[in-house]
């Protein structure tokens, strides 16, 4: 009897840099923050490229490699993002042909927007997104250059940070964004390791794939911060990292988390982030540390007579299994989904701003500040709605879907921010093969995407949500069907 551990097994490059922000940059992400620019700095933020080049395709064409890029943000606009990929590309050693831009979603980063250049420190923003793309491109070129043969070897975790953060209050009959107690959530923990083949089994990288709002830090917080990754991080590569060697980077990927956030969040106190991410962190690596040898099978040898007969199971490379742990595939489909027919116009949401506007204004010649600064946020509310509708297409919105195969694992690249369900009925419709979730990839995109039910609730994902009923489960249809066209088509070759 045999034993397999999910792997992959490919060329891989990573690299890693620091691109915080400077202190003073416009930092107000938040509607209910009273400051506007960043006061210090928690713990630096991080880019991360990671090179993925197959060996094997199930089809005839040659491997096309994939490249992720990895941002302590919370998301960009289509404008930005543009920015961004325009640079890389240009300036790529190679040709891309799958680059997928993605974001850890950190709220503590700071609304890096273009549209916010007159707000006291909104001068920094372009230059420091100029420079951004720019160390960005350089980190492709250097992921790219430290290509070498490794392996991925997966396993599934648990972790308890996230709770569900679809909070009906009860006295004042609304739901609320905030912990809910009554309802469970995916507790889903994901880990990967990267290893060299080459290299002794050295370890090149540690993933963590994980569904929770990085939302420990909110309105109060005046630090640029990772939230609660960076203390994640400080955790995994303290423990992997060997002597006279530099750490191995965590690489942190967002899962779907639209109703998911830790439990103690929306505070100002950064021992807060940093304690959840040690939460987050201890059980990655407690699930890092079950992991068997890079592509070893477990293998029974029979029994072995004792004070009791025990049954004797002993690691092993089996070379017939590398066949299998080299085959790629690569399946996308755009999907067409219709805009939902109750959202305002552009003209009743200007409406709703200037009202929000002389409110502010009347409630500060009143002295009131409480009401000036819930006018303020509505203001802010309203202001990002616009430059959404300013940026979907027309008619309908088209909606990219990534997925690959690599060996036994699959990697699916998926646009805004969806519920947890669209992980947790594809984990369970596909159990034997471990499903890496990036949502956010290549900016926020429609917002919010969120199950059918969830219409007309009250929620605040339901209501800044752009898309039709039915939108969500289209999506989880469509990617269940990719995971399966890519698993029999490996199969078969």
């Amino acid at each position: 009897m045999i034993h397999e551990t999910p792997q992959s097994l490919l060329t891989v490059g990573v690299a890693r840099c620091d691109i915080t922000p400077p202190v003073g940059i416009y930092h107000r992400m938040w509607g209910a923050a009273t400051h506007d620019r960043a006061a210090g700095i928690h713990r630096p933020l991080t880019a991360t490229a990671l090179f993925l080049l197959p060996t094997k395709q199930a089809s005839d064409d040659e491997p096309q490699p994939l490249v992720i890029l990895s941002l302590d943000h919370c998301l960009f606009g289509e404008t930005e993002i543009k920015l961004l990929r325009e640079t890389i590309l240009s300036r790529a050693r190679e040709p891309l042909h799958q680059l997928l831009i993605t974001f850890t979603h950190t709220h503590g980063a700071g609304l890096m927007s273009l549209d916010r250049a007159e707000l006291p420190g909104g001068e920094l923003i372009e230059p420091y997104l100029r420079d951004l793309a720019g160390k960005c491109a350089d980190l492709v070129n250097e992921a790219m250059f430290n290509l070498t043969m490794a392996t991925i070897t997966y396993r599934y975790g648990r972790c308890s940070l996230a709770t569900n953060r679809d909070f009906w209050d009860e006295e004042r009959k609304q739901f609320v964004c905030g912990f809910n107690p009554s309802v469970p959530a995916d507790d889903t923990l994901l880990v990967a390791r990267i290893t060299s083949v080459t290299e002794h089994d050295r370890l090149l990288a540690t993933i963590v794939n994980y569904a929770c709002h990085p939302t420990t830090l909110a309105w109060d917080n005046q630090l640029i911060s990772p939230d609660y990754l960076g203390a994640l991080r400080e955790v995994i590569e303290r423990e992997t990292t060997a002597v006279g060697e530099s750490p191995p980077p965590c690489i942190f990927l967002q899962g779907a988390s639209a109703e998911l956030g830790p439990r103690d969040g929306f505070v100002g106190d950064p021992a807060v982030a940093d304690r959840n991410g040690k939460q987050l962190g201890y059980a990655a690596l407690e699930t890092l540390t079950a992991m068997p040898p890079p592509l070893s099978s477990l293998v029974y040898r029979g029994p072995k007579v004792s004070g009791a007969t025990l049954g004797v199971w002993e690691h092993e490379q089996r070379t017939e299994r590398l066949e299998q742990l080299r085959a790629s595939g690569l399946r996308q489909e755009v999907l067409q989904l219709e805009y939902r027919q109750d959202r305002p116009s552009r003209a009743e949401a200007s409406a709703i701003l200037e009202q929000q506007i002389q409110r502010k204004e009347a409630a500060i010649a009143a002295g009131d500040d409480a009401t000036a600064r819930d006018a303020h946020a509505l203001i802010e509310r309203q202001t990002r709605m616009l430059r959404r509708m300013d940026e979907l297409p027309p008619g309908q919105y088209p909606y990219v879907i990534h997925a690959w195969r690599l060996g036994d694992a699959i990697w699916l690249g998926v646009r805004g921010e969806l519920y947890s369900q669209l992980q947790t009925e594809l984990r369970s419709r596909f159990p034997g093969t471990p499903i890496i979730v990036l949502t956010l990839v290549d900016g926020w995109g429609p917002s919010y995407v969120v199950p059918q039910e969830t219409y007309g609730r009250g929620l605040y994902q339901e209501s800044i949500a752009v898309v039709a009923p039915g939108s969500f489960e289209k999506i989880v249809a469509a990617c269940g069907e990719l995971i399966r066209l890519l698993l029999s088509r490996s199969a078969e070759s």
